[in-house]
């Protein structure tokens, strides 16, 4: 059995995937990109991939293909209707992120705010030394309890940031972006209300029709202008150019951002110009990324491969 691992940096270097190596033969690559994917699957009977594209120009040339396994619950890059013509199985990974996005997820809203960036600043150029009083509060800042938590995405990471948002005392609403969710803990609205309404609003639903550029300028601006935005999903959930605007303006008060359109940022993203850390935070898309996620990622693709190889589906996305 011969095992290309397309992205193997994808989980981290200190994260040991020598597991996979049971199975048979494994080829591993630190990165993979659309131009050299073909080439590096042509002999393949099991690809594990995260973000290379996998569809009838890459795989045309790969007979052997049986299985596709994802280092990631995402397989938008994967196409799924080709594979199931061509009888090869695609398996991604569910729930082995939730308690790392989630925390991120509060992460980011605290730290816009609380304004904390400024506030670190504060001390650390030595002006709070410069003063006379043993305090400062010259950036306003406001209790989580009594604030409206909306959420896009009432999943497993939705629900547990909707378990953490009620700690803190906020009232959490959501949005249903299929129509599909059976939530009945939290109050299910629709989505001019969700808009209207929170004070907090987080994105945890996955890139599909009906949620690209969900966020776009009419929808911004029906926002309040204290709200904070924050974008754990994916990056074209989010018009970015409309989000710019918005901040800029002042029609929204922060976003706190760990994923963009395009990955890594490019150059001409208008969101680098902004430098006001109260404002706009955006991490590299590592929310999902702790240690531990990490090795429950690579535990999963292992057993996805196994009960695979033992004749069973486990986690297959195109049955």
């Amino acid at each position: 059995m011969k095992l290309v691992v397309l992205e193997r940096n994808s989980v981290g270097t200190d994260i040991d995937v020598s597991c996979l190596e049971k199975f048979g033969e494994v080829t591993y690559y630190p990165n993979t990109v659309a131009e050299n994917t073909a080439e590096r699957v042509k002999d393949a009977d099991i690809i594990v991939v995260n973000k290379a594209p996998l569809n009838e120009t890459t795989l045309k040339d790969a007979p052997n293909v049986k299985l596709i396994c994802l280092f990631a619950t995402g397989f938008d890059n994967v196409d799924l209707a080709y594979c199931k013509s061509r009888g090869i199985k695609v398996a991604n990974v569910v729930n082995y992120c939730t308690p790392a996005v989630a925390q991120h997820t509060l992460l980011l809203a605290l730290a816009l705010i609380e304004k904390l960036a400024f506030y670190d600043n504060y001390v650390k150029s030595g002006t709070y030394s410069a003063q006379d009083r043993f305090s400062n509060f010259d950036r306003a800042f406001c209790d989580l309890e009594g604030k409206t938590w909306g959420i896009v995405g009432m999943g497993t990471i939705g629900r547990k940031v909707a378990g953490l948002a009620q700690a803190f005392g906020c009232k959490v609403i959501f949005y249903s972006a299929s129509g599909k969710s059976t939530c009945t803990e939290y109050e299910r609205v629709e989505f001019d209300t969700l808009l209207k309404e929170s004070d907090i609003l987080s994105l945890h639903c996955p890139l599909s029709d009906r949620t690209r550029g969900l966020i776009n300028r009419e929808a911004l601006a029906r926002m309040k202008e204290t709200a904070v935005l924050i974008n754990v999903a994916r990056g074209p959930v989010v018009d970015t150019q409309a989000l710019y605007d918005a901040l800029i303006s002042n029609q929204i008060a922060a976003a706190g951002l760990d994923v963009l359109e395009k990955e890594p940022m490019t150059k001409d993203n208008p969101l680098g110009k902004i430098q006001d850390s109260t404002k706009l935070i955006i991490t590299p898309h590592m929310a999902w990324a702790s240690t531990e996620s990490r090795i429950n990622l690579v535990q999963e693709v292992y057993k996805n491969i196994e009960a695979f190889l033992n004749g069973e589906d486990r986690n297959v996305v195109n049955l």
